[in-house]
């Protein structure tokens, strides 16, 4: 048996208000999470469910755990690899099926990593695509939470954009607002 690493966090309702849950209307679905000294997270409820759009859904939570455990895991890989990696993006999404008795569950999460390296000193394109193809599989087969859920978790990198190496680096987000 591995070593057991252990996870706490602190969740505290604050959506009572004066009726507390006396109906299912009379309640707000807000509340924090916290875990030692790290800024609180403010959650609530899917807005589906009456919660409050500017706030985090444990859904959304799930899809950006499986995201960043992905993204995590690609990195340690691609720094062991020797790949320098200076950009990373990711655009996951998730989907629940709800039942007509309210119960449900998630059945697919897609990852959507675009990742911009610098170009090696030896090597085509087609390779450094090739590898980190394979550093992906790498990372999905390593992800923590990947391997705890139990539904799909499928992912769909985007063609990587290679910088030169002696060249500034340009990362996605300031290349697609065109400066």
């Amino acid at each position: 048996m591995g070593i057991v690493h252990e996870y706490a966090v602190d969740l505290a309702w604050t959506g009572a208000g004066p009726a507390g849950t006396s109906s299912y209307t009379s309640y707000g679905r807000d509340h924090e999470l916290t875990a030692g000294d790290k800024p609180p997270l403010p959650g609530t409820s899917d807005p589906a469910f009456r919660g409050d759009p500017g706030r985090w859904s444990p859904e959304e939570l799930l899809v950006g755990s499986l995201s960043q455990c992905h993204m995590l895991w690609f990195l340690h890989l691609a720094a062991t690899a020797g790949v320098v990696v200076v950009g990373y993006t990711d655009r996951a999404t998730g989907s629940m099926r709800v039942a007509a008795a309210g119960h449900g569950e998630f059945t697919s999460v897609t990852l959507r990593p675009l990742v911009t390296v610098r170009a090696p000193a030896v090597g085509t394109a087609e390779h450094v695509v090739a590898l980190l193809d394979g550093l992906h599989r790498q990372a999905h087969e390593h992800c923590f939470i990947a391997r705890s859920v139990n539904f799909p978790v499928t992912t769909q990198p985007a063609p990587p954009i290679i910088e030169p190496a002696d060249g500034p680096v340009v990362h996605p987000a300031d290349r697609s607002a065109g400066t």
